[in-house]
């Protein structure tokens, strides 16, 4: 008996024309571990939650969703929350006790077991997911991390047969969402749980999946083995790709026009470094020197932009031995904190969750004040007094939670608002609303409440919002969460236009490719203070773990090479 078998399902939103589902059918067998890729907005989030009796949306449909052989809606409801566990895609939306001993009890305590099964199954819990040294602490102290490893712990108390993850690892840096990840993995491979998970993150998810799910939409372009998934996105020739071709894996676009008919894509690091191997050795011998230079080839997006080493230039951003902690008795959050950041410059900041680089961002735009230090935006001090010179047209942020940034009841309406104080006709409004529902590519959407959107399509109406204000200073937390592959290109060549015409731009991010492909320069944070800046091929090459995958696989022949577009072009060389 299959585990969950959908026919023919279609779902349309209300107030809305076009079906977010279309025709969806698919079966799940037990044990497997499904991925679900595609674009934002492309119906991912849409189709899980019809998979969770509690969490089908309200809207018109029709066809029908088993659950080994049973109607979805007919499981009773302790069925329901027991069997199938659902990972939403913001650890603050599903923790609801204050305590971490708490929260793994709850739902058991709602199911009503005894005292003795709830006791040993935290204790469980809290042994497989090593959550014993966090245990007694408030929620409100864990990092990102802790608390998606704790909704996932909560869920798995109740023993589910069936784990379903929405984008889990999109709001993690990269090794919170390695560890997250391998966590999934060894509950389906030790524990026979079946998983669905979707994911614009595919480096590490595809190695895993028994087979992958294409969303677009609101179709299911492809589902196979993911070996097999590049074959159907790559077209026949380059320059011929599906979209979704670029969300791939780096490893898989790197080597897909290489393959021969029948042979599948590489999907680790391990095996793209064994087919790299394979085509050096087929390289003819006066050929090879030539191939592994160091540096090769330029990067069309960044390295014609970046700032030439030497070259003077006024600051945009200036923070001279900023120290900053949140309570008195609390260790410092920023340690003498100190840098520049030109004028004109695409500035990348990266690090691991808690090391301080969001309070960094508050205190460039004043929502703390540090305990001692100056912060300097357009040469104009950061503090009290000066949020008339610094906010009019000159400093402006994206925050981490876009919703923050949500008042109004349409998209349409939230766009406007951005501009209430802005002294201009309403003709002229209307035009610029017009314009950033194209560029932001959701005029489909402006008619729909904000919360109702997914979390990439409010990302960007987040990111439309702030660009109306029309800064000279941009500063974006995690600008690319939530994102598809497909338009991190488009928000790349955006924020690139803007960086021509002389914006600069400060963007904290856990997005290592993105941050790669387009920055002019990238820094580590660690403990409150900078420990290095380079340009990306410099910052890149000088990491072993905190690196791409495309730098992690030709390193050995070619270490300046960061970005699978520069290894591609190196590829084709070869070939």
């Amino acid at each position: 008996m299959e585990k969950i078998s959908v026919e023919k399902l279609t779902f349309t939103y209300p107030l809305c024309e076009t079906p977010a589902l279309k025709e969806i059918s698919f079966q799940i067998r037990q044990s497997e571990f499904i991925v679900l890729c595609g674009k934002s907005g492309c119906g991912k989030s849409t189709l899980l939650k019809h998979l969770k009796k509690n969490l089908i949306p309200y809207g018109k449909r029709t066809g029908e969703i088993y659950y080994e052989g049973t109607e979805i809606e007919q499981l009773n409801d302790r069925k329901s929350a027991s069997a199938i566990g659902f990972v939403q895609q913001n650890p603050d939306n599903q923790i609801v006790t204050d305590t971490v001993w708490h929260e793994l009890a709850f739902g058991l305590e709602n199911l009503g077991l005894p005292v003795k099964v709830i006791k040993r199954r935290v204790a469980e819990m809290t042994s497989y997911f090593g959550i014993q040294t966090w245990f007694r602490k408030k929620v409100n102290q864990l990092s990102g991390g802790q608390k998606q490893l704790l909704n996932l712990a909560s869920i798995m108390a109740m023993q589910p047969e069936l784990l379903i993850l929405d984008e889990p690892a999109s709001q993690l840096d990269p090794i919170a969402a390695s560890d997250f990840l391998e966590t999934v993995y060894r509950i389906n491979r030790e524990l026979g749980t079946t998983v669905i998970i979707s994911e614009h993150r595919l480096e590490e998810v595809f190695p895993m999946a028994d087979r992958v799910m294409v969303m677009d939409q609101g179709k299911i372009l492809a589902f196979d083995n993911p070996g097999k998934i590049g074959a159907v996105l790559a077209g026949d020739k380059p320059g011929g790709e599906h979209p979704m071709f670029y969300g791939l894996p780096c490893v898989m676009r790197m080597f897909q026009h290489t393959l021969r008919d029948g042979e599948q894509s590489p999907l680790t690091i391990r095996d793209g470094r064994l087919k790299m191997e394979a085509l050096l050795a087929a390289c003819p011998k006066e050929k090879f020197p030539n191939i592994c230079k160091e540096a090769f080839p330029e990067n069309k997006y960044r390295r014609k932009h970046a700032l030439r080493k030497g070259e003077k230039t006024d600051s945009a951003i200036v923070l001279k031995d900023l120290w900053f902690r949140y309570e008195r008795d609390m260790p410092d959050v920023l340690r003498g904190l100190s840098f520049e950041v030109g004028k004109g410059e695409w500035y990348c900041l990266l690090g691991g969750n808690g090391t301080g680089k969001s309070t960094t961002l508050k205190a460039i735009c004043g929502i703390i004040k540090p305990q001692r230090g100056t912060a300097l935006v357009d040469g104009i001090k950061v503090e009290k007094g000066h949020e008339k010179e610094l906010f009019n047209h000159r400093l402006a942020m994206v925050p981490q939670d876009p919703q923050a940034l949500f008042t109004e009841i349409t998209v349409e309406e939230e766009l406007y608002e951005a501009m209430s104080d802005m002294e201009i006709q309403e003709e002229e409004k209307i035009k610029k609303i017009e314009a950033m529902l194209d560029l932001m590519e959701i005029r489909h959407l402006r008619k729909a409440n904000p919360y109702d959107l997914s979390g990439g399509e409010q990302q960007r109406l987040a990111i439309g919002k702030i660009l109306l204000l029309e800064p000279t200073v941009l500063l974006l937390d995690e600008p690319t969460k939530g994102l598809d592959p497909f338009f991190k290109r488009t928000l790349a060549d955006i924020l690139g236009g803007l960086r021509d015409q002389g914006m600069t731009i400060f963007m904290v991010s856990h997005d290592i490719e993105f941050c790669a492909s387009y920055g002019d320069t990238c820094a580590m944070f660690f403990d409150g203070e900078l420990v290095s800046e380079a340009d990306p091929a410099d910052f890149f090459a000088g990491n072993n773990f905190y690196t791409t995958a495309a730098n992690r696989i030709v390193r050995k022949w070619n270490p300046k090479l960061i970005t699978c577009e520069e290894v591609q072009k190196w590829i084709r060389e070869i070939m």
